[in-house]
């Protein structure tokens, strides 16, 4: 029985659905079925809306499902990771850092482990042909899943024809530049940009054109300027300065691309981790011109480790693609393309996408709450609402290099822009997908006094 008090200020839908998860929690087990809202309405002596209220925000929170003609059922994907809120079974940071602010880190326990050992058997068996080459471009039922879902989610035109499933991102980019290579001569790089887009290009012989960014994400003037004809951007949450670019930005961007007959690399970076507001649809969506090669990983919504990334190639590059690599093959396993297929059509992607914006949505505010409550104004938040990061720069007489000195002191691994990206533009980026809201807390205490102890004064 719950207790459930109506004097409290606490609403009593906010009553209920604290009571409901803890014991969740505590017991019941994954796939078991809760009450129905009827006879938890009859049972508390409540209106059928409260508790409606209470199970709506457990359903939006990823720990339950509903299931048509069923109920609600404790979800699988969220009963993975009860554990994680316990600060004993977090992940630890690196031997020789107490704190590591690794801006692109997620919790080891986040994964949905049972569920991906259960269909990882159930992917594998007697009707998988292991005698047979697979598919060049991955497993067409993957490729479908990927499309229905871009489709969905990012507002991408495409069909699974048009997607090649690749090892990650710098797979997909070294594919880009053998393909290229032949007809283009001029990579042209955000700058400050992520430097790993560059170093592939740089790699293959490219001529590198740093474009500037400015408050709309890439400077058209700047692209002006340049002899790019393959432009490398990252529209959603530009790498590293958290710029979003405008919708009528990114229809001059096509229409100038369009004119100097170029290709458009749109690396859709941190899209699905939006806390604040609705992401903007894709810029490939918006193309029809066919100029945009988009590309997007797993790395960030479900495992960096599975090593998992796609593209989504114009036309014409697809047609290249098909002349040039009759022998390529996916470097994805097929047992992994055949679980995630089916990790995708069985819902469990959308609500492990769900259950991860609204942890690190959680995280994102505490950090966000301490770093203002710990440094005041003496800090700039730069940018925030977004990906696994805030991004942070002095407002005061600050010396940078005491400043590190100080945080390997304090066994503080720390993250600046200027080291990886170039340019001029220098934050710290403060990740918190990888730790727990202890380690967050303690750990931002020790930052602030290190941020302090390089306070010029």
């Amino acid at each position: 029985m719950y207790i459930l008090d109506e004097k409290s200020k606490t609403p009593l839908h906010l009553q209920l659905y604290t009571a409901l998860k803890n014991d969740i929690n505590t017991n019941y087990q994954a796939g078991e079925k809760l009450p129905s809202i009827r006879k938890v309405a009859t049972l508390y002596n409540l209106s059928k809306t409260t508790v409606e209220s209470a199970y709506s925000q457990l359903y939006a929170e990823g720990y339950i499902e509903s299931r048509p003609k069923s109920g609600y059922y404790v979800s699988e994907l969220y009963f993975d990771t009860f554990a994680s809120e316990n600060p004993a079974t977090t992940s630890a940071p690196s031997p020789s850092h107490k704190y590591d602010f690794f801006p692109a880190q997620l919790c080891a326990e986040d994964f949905p482990l049972k569920t991906w050992k259960r269909l990882a058997t159930k992917a594998l068996n007697e009707s998988t042909d292991f005698g047979s080459y697979p598919n060049g471009q991955g497993e067409l039922p993957l490729r479908e899943q990927i499309a229905t879902y871009l489709m969905a989610s990012r507002g991408v035109v495409c069909r699974a024809e048009q997607i090649v499933i690749t090892s990650g991102f710098i797979d997909s980019m070294r594919l880009l530049a053998s393909l290229l290579k032949k007809t283009h001569t001029h990579f042209g790089i955000e700058h400050p940009g992520y430097h790993i887009a560059r170093k592939v290009f740089d790699a293959f012989g490219y001529n590198i054109d740093y474009i500037d960014i400015d408050d709309k994400g890439v400077s058209l003037q700047s692209i002006e300027q340049s002899k790019a004809k393959i432009l490398y951007v990252t529209p959603s949450h530009q790498y590293p300065t958290g710029v979003s670019m405008p919708i009528a930005h990114r229809h001059k961007l096509l229409e100038l691309m369009h004119q100097r007959e170029g290709l458009i690399i749109e690396d859709d970076y941190d899209s699905e981790l939006r806390y604040t507001t609705r992401p903007i649809p894709a810029l490939q969506g918006l193309d029809k011109y066919d100029s945009v090669a988009y590309l997007g990983t797993f790395a960030k919504s479900l495992s960096p480790a599975i090593r998992v990334g796609y593209m989504v190639l114009p036309l014409w590059l697809l047609a290249r693609y098909k002349e040039s690599y009759d022998a390529h093959f996916a470097k994805v396993s097929l047992s992994t393309q055949k679980t995630l297929t089916l990790f995708m059509a069985e819902g469990h992607y959308d609500r492990h996408l769900r259950k991860m914006r609204t942890l690190n949505r959680k995280k994102h505010n505490l950090m966000h709450d301490t770093l203002k409550a710990t440094l005041g104004d003496t800090m700039q938040i730069v940018a925030q609402g977004g990906g696994l990061a805030i991004l942070i720069h002095p407002t005061v007489a600050f010396d940078w290099e005491k400043f590190k000195r100080l945080a390997e002191e304090a066994h503080i691994k720390i993250y600046l822009a200027k080291e990886r990206c170039g340019g001029e533009f220098e934050v710290v980026r403060m990740g918190f997908g990888g730790l727990s809201t202890v380690a967050i807390l303690e750990g931002v205490k020790v930052f602030a006094g290190v941020w302090r102890g390089a306070i010029q004064t």
